[in-house]
This record gives structure tokens, sequence and C-alpha cells, in this order.
């Protein structure tokens, strides 16, 4: 499947019914997340520690299969001004290999804040400083997805 660079694109791509994942690439961990099968709400799944891709790429296609998701949402790290730096080009590469071994469409999410939210929402709730690493990038995976879940919707309604 293609990876779609705008939402305007995965939506107007023949998406089939049911959840998607929403996935935060670190260097040390993926932060996934998955939204209920009416796409309304995001919620936090896991936190997977990076080894191989090809590893982690497993416990992403079997999280994908329990869920029987209908697409992949990648939070894209984009510099504030809107450029591209090296962990972009990082997270592309790993979209790219992930599209190989799925065939759901993916799409990307501008996640330069996702952390940052995540991180306040946690602090806001009295997370202490090891509670909030423990669970900060599935966290950033719910902002990363809720984003793209609230964009589509939007898009959905301007169309319809």
């Amino acid at each position: 499947m293609p990876i779609h660079e705008t939402l305007e694109d995965l939506a107007l791509a023949d998406l089939k019914a049911g959840p998607l994942i929403g996935l935060d690439p670190g260097t040390k961990t993926i932060g996934v997340a998955a939204s209920d099968p009416a796409r309304m709400m995001a919620m936090p799944v896991e936190t997977i520690r990076r080894t191989k891709f090809t590893i982690d790429a497993e416990r992403l296609l079997e999280l994908i299969g329990e869920r029987k998701a209908a697409g992949i949402i990648i939070g894209l790290p984009r510099n504030m001004d809107g450029t591209e730096g090296p962990r972009a080009q990082s997270v592309r590469a790993f979209a790219r290999n992930l599209s190989q071994k799925s065939d759901l469409p993916i799409g990307y999410w501008d996640e330069r804040l996702s952390t940052v939210a995540a991180e306040r929402e946690l602090i806001a709730a009295d997370a202490s400083r090891a509670k909030r690493a423990q669970v900060i990038d599935k966290m950033a995976a719910v902002f990363i997805l809720q984003g793209a879940l609230d964009r589509l919707s939007a898009i959905r309604a301007a169309s319809a």
C-alpha cells in the first residue's frame, strides 16, 4: 500500500472500516495507540522497546492484527519551522520498511508537539517522573492518533 503524505490523501484512499493504529517511533521505543472501531477516541496500547526492525515489526503486526486495524498513522517529527531533519528521515525510512510488511494504508501526522503535550498531561495528572518515563511514548502516540482522528473527522464532515 502507498504511504499517504497527507490525511486528505489517506481519507481519499479506500480506507476500510475499523480502528486505526497510531505510532510514535523514537530511537529507543515505539509508542503505540489504537482507536475505537468508530475512530472517535485514541487509547494507549503499549510501548515497544526497539531492538531490530524485523522484531519490532513483528510485534506491531501482532497488535495490528489483534485490533483488526484498517490503517496506520505515524507521527512525523518535523522541525518547528516545518522542515524535516534526520529524525523525520528516520521515521520515513521506518514507514517505508513497515509498508513492505503490511498492506494497510499508512498516513503521516505532524507530531511536533505530541511528546510535550503528553508530558504536560501526565504532569497535570500528578504522575511521578518514573511513571511518566514508562508511559510517555504511548501517550505521545495517543496525541498523534487523536489529532489524526479529529482531522479525518473534519475532512469527512467537509465532504458530506
